[in-house]
């Protein structure tokens, strides 16, 4: 395997570049991102959340970590989904695109979903889920440099590379992941695996496959009364409630938990979560990353539901705060699909965040 050299980011972080590698989910082995909201990412956490809101459903997640350094990785995803009800199926598609800052690393993933929702008791439902997606990776080698290229005195870069970079700057491949969620009117129980397949990524042609990615991830919400805004016509319940959430992934020999409340005061959502596994080292290192703040608005109109997001990650691993943290948004709009004259199905709605 080819070793790269960064000058920039080996100058400035050397002393924790193997804790970034191995403590994040981004790294030089190809992880996948993440998102802190995730359940505002509902497709990218588990395609058996296709149509879960019984509703159309388009939104948009966007997040940049580590800002302050070259280092930095910003990741945008796009979906869309809709729930059928003739048919007790949600379908929805996804895009994806995650950009290292300091090699100009590209991925770029297209998938397409489908679930199915069973009623299996009265106060249980399943929603199985599958997607197939298209992958795309792709580097500017141009921004690259190699061991070969440097002066071993000054560390400046004085001769042109040997290496043989005639393989291709870009790579496509298939992908396919599965997931299933199970809930009830407060809780919801949900695990997904992604990259079946465990596909060859390698831009330079060699091997180099993309582990597969374990995800679970549950909770219980707890409704107190309901408030109202307004009073006589412009009357509303709004949602009261508190929820503990946990979710766990690994993927190769990366293990990550995340393990927080949401409060729901509509129209405001506050959450706070600690991501990082304590007890376990990597490499020497203790597996913590961030704790994680939230602030979300709920806008209700008469049918449609418009949730924006904000949060921010305060890196307690290795890198420290000089990193930036991380930023990140979300936008989510839904709105009714069913035909209006037509009484709706009495089916459960999985009460998760949606942060």
């Amino acid at each position: 395997m080819r070793k790269l050299f960064y000058p920039s980011l080996v100058y400035r972080i050397f002393p924790l570049l193997a804790a970034w590698m191995l403590a994040d989910s981004h790294s030089v082995t190809a992880q996948d991102p993440q998102f802190s909201q995730f359940y505002a990412a509902p497709l990218y956490l588990n395609p058996a959340f296709a149509g879960s809101t019984q509703q159309g459903r388009v939104g948009i997640n966007y997040r940049n970590q580590w800002p302050s350094i070259d280092a930095n990785f910003t990741t945008v995803s796009a979906y869309a989904d809709f729930f059928i009800e003739d048919k007790n199926s949600g379908v929805g598609g996804i895009l994806t695109r995650d950009y290292v800052g300091i090699v100009g690393l590209q991925s770029i993933s297209l998938g397409l979903q489908y679930a199915y929702q069973f009623q299996i008791t009265k106060d249980i439902s399943f929603r199985p889920g599958v997607q197939v997606a298209v992958v795309n990776r792709s580097i500017n080698f141009d921004d690259l440099r190699f061991g070969d290229q440097f002066d071993p005195n000054t560390g400046q870069v004085i001769n042109p590379t040997s290496e043989a970079l005639n393989t291709g700057q870009s790579k496509f491949f298939p992908d396919l992941s599965f997931g299933g969620l199970v809930f009830s009117k407060n809780a919801w129980l949900g695990v997904a695996v992604h990259h079946i397949t465990e596909p060859n990524q390698s831009i330079l042609g060699e091997a180099d496959n993309l582990d597969r990615k374990f995800s679970l991830h549950a909770g219980w919400k707890f409704y107190f009364r309901p408030g109202v805004l307004g009073t006589g016509f412009f009357a509303r319940p709004r949602e009261r409630s508190l929820a503990p959430v946990i979710q766990y992934r690994n993927q190769g020999p990366f293990s990550q938990a995340d393990v927080g409340l949401y409060y729901t005061f509509e129209p405001l959502i506050i959450g706070t979560w600690y991501r990082g596994i304590p007890f376990q080292e990597v490499n020497g290192f203790a597996n913590n990353e961030s704790i994680v703040l939230l602030l979300g608005l709920t806008l209700k109109g008469e049918k449609d539901i418009l949730n924006i997001g904000y949060s921010y990650d305060y890196t307690i691993s290795q890198l420290g705060v000089g990193s930036g943290g991380a930023h990140e948004f979300s936008l989510v709009y839904s709105w009714p699909i069913r035909n209006p004259r037509k009484p709706p199905k009495d089916k459960l709605i999985i009460p998760c965040p949606d942060f």
